[in-house]
Formats: structure tokens, C-alpha cells, sequence
């Protein structure tokens, strides 16, 4: 099986060798690519440091935040609600509230409440619509990397450890994964 596995594997190379001549790209693999397989590895091995005390302090200063705007948004629906909940948030905005008709998703019957709705809705001055923008935005950066990067700290070298691809972004960047570290604003 081993040989039958290598067999492929040469197979592979050998098409993949013919598409880069082929394509012209032959100097970029050996000039670009190849020579950044180790400066990839390396900078995945090394890791990021990751200020935790920062993270927590940041994550006081949202959650405080969270809860002013929570309080404003529930004074302004009138209720508390699940903000985070399109299908409540939904109903507050265009059935409560009655803030114009409100575009439904054919395939939850839900009214359409993303950025693009709530936008156009703090252009003709409702607050609340500010609100729960920057209500998302503070919910996302909590979640996404004020709480999820401390528990992706690697016990043995106190860093996180993404994996880069320099192969994915169409615009030629690095992208990260495992953590995503190349949106962090």
C-alpha cells in the first residue's frame, strides 16, 4: 500500500510540475513559495504572544459596555429581549416598533436584520439601530477574541499557535487559521 501511495504522490508532483511550466510559474514556486515554507513554519512554531491581563481588562471594559447598551436597547424596544436573536430582534424592529416594513428571508420567514438593515435604519437616526451595532460589534470582539484567544494559548509555550496559508487569500496576503489571527482589529 505504501508504494501504491507513493506512486500518487509522484503522479501528483509530476502534474503539478507540468501546470506551473505550463502557467508560466515555475520562478515564482522556486523564488517565492518555496523559499517562504520555512519562514512559515518557523513563524508557526515560534507562536504569538498573547497579553492576557490586556484581554481581561478589555473584556471588564466590554462587558460593562454591554450591559449600559443592553439596558439602553431594552429601554428603547420598550422590552427585553434576546438581542442576539434575528427572529426577536426582528419583531421588536419591524412589529413593535413598526420601523418600516421589514424585508423577510424566504428560507426562515425572519425578518432581515444585519448590518446592511440596521445601517440604513441609524441613516434615518434610529438609535436603537446604533445601539445594536455596536452591540454586535462589541458581542463579536468579545467572543471571537477577547475570550477565545486566552484558551488557545498552548500550555508548553505559553503562545498561540496558528497555522498560516499563504495559498488561500486571492489577493496574494497570508491568511491564519486555527486561530484566525489576520482580522484582528
Amino acid at each position: 500500500e505504501l508504494g501504491i501511495h507513493f506512486l500518487h504522490q509522484r503522479q501528483i508532483i509530476s502534474y503539478l510540475r507540468k501546470q506551473l511550466w505550463s502557467l508560466g510559474l515555475m520562478q515564482l514556486y522556486y523564488d517565492i513559495e518555496l523559499p517562504l515554507i520555512p519562514v512559515l513554519a518557523a513563524m508557526q512554531c515560534r507562536g504569538m504572544l498573547v497579553d492576557t491581563k490586556l484581554l481581561t481588562r478589555i473584556g471588564r471594559d466590554f462587558a460593562a459596555e454591554l450591559e449600559v447598551i443592553s439596558r439602553q436597547i431594552y429601554e428603547l424596544a420598550g422590552q427585553v429581549f434576546n438581542i442576539g436573536s434575528t427572529k426577536q430582534l426582528g419583531e421588536v424592529l419591524f412589529d413593535k416598533l413598526a420601523l418600516g416594513k421589514g424585508k423577510k428571508s424566504a428560507k426562515s420567514g425572519n425578518y432581515v436584520t444585519d448590518n446592511q438593515v440596521l445601517e440604513e435604519l441609524a441613516a434615518q437616526g434610529v438609535a436603537i439601530a446604533d445601539k445594536i451595532i455596536r452591540w454586535r460589534q462589541l458581542t463579536k470582539l468579545q467572543n471571537t477574541y477577547v475570550e477565545a484567544l486566552p484558551r488557545a494559548i498552548k500550555r508548553a509555550t505559553g503562545r498561540v499557535h496558528t497555522s498560516f496559508k499563504n495559498t488561500v487569500a486571492v489577493t496574494g496576503r497570508l491568511s491564519s487559521t486555527e486561530p484566525n489571527l489576520h482580522n484582528i482589529p
